[in-house]
């Protein structure tokens, strides 16, 4: 499997890990009867701030997927992973720091730096698209 493709299966890999996560805290507050099954809302504004983080960090991985991952697919059809497999685990990477900053912190250094490592998955992106397109 190309790097690409590893890189790609680690994004997915890690909003699924947001989502277990979710999911685990979410059961464990229906089962102790903190929270009723249907009293969630998708931000999970009526539970913890944290818990409104994870919900967050999550949707931030979900709304990337289809452009960098898309990215790393269009690399992998085109037999042109040569552009993307040396930075796709950069990109991998800025994004599993930008979600463990936003599940840590929402001071404004933390929200300095996961703007930081977002800015890198787009200057990636941007990268890739050009390079995509010109070779």
């Amino acid at each position: 499997m190309s790097v690409s493709l590893l890189a790609l299966l680690g994004f997915v890999a890690w909003a699924l890990l947001l989502l277990v996560l979710m999911e685990v805290i979410r059961s464990k507050l229906v089962l102790t009867r903190e929270v009723a099954a249907n009293g969630f809302d998708p931000a999970n504004s009526n539970l913890s701030p944290f818990m409104q983080r994870l919900a967050r960090a999550h949707a931030n991985c979900l709304e990337g997927l289809p452009i960098f991952g898309g990215l790393l697919v269009i690399a992998v059809l085109a037999n042109k992973t040569h552009v993307t497999d040396p930075l796709a685990y950069v990109l991998l990477g800025a994004r599993v720091v930008q979600s463990c900053i936003h599940l840590a912190s929402l001071s404004s250094a933390a929200v300095t730096a996961r703007f930081a490592a977002f800015a890198v998955q787009l200057g990636i992106a941007v990268y890739w698209v050009v390079m995509l397109h010109a070779g």
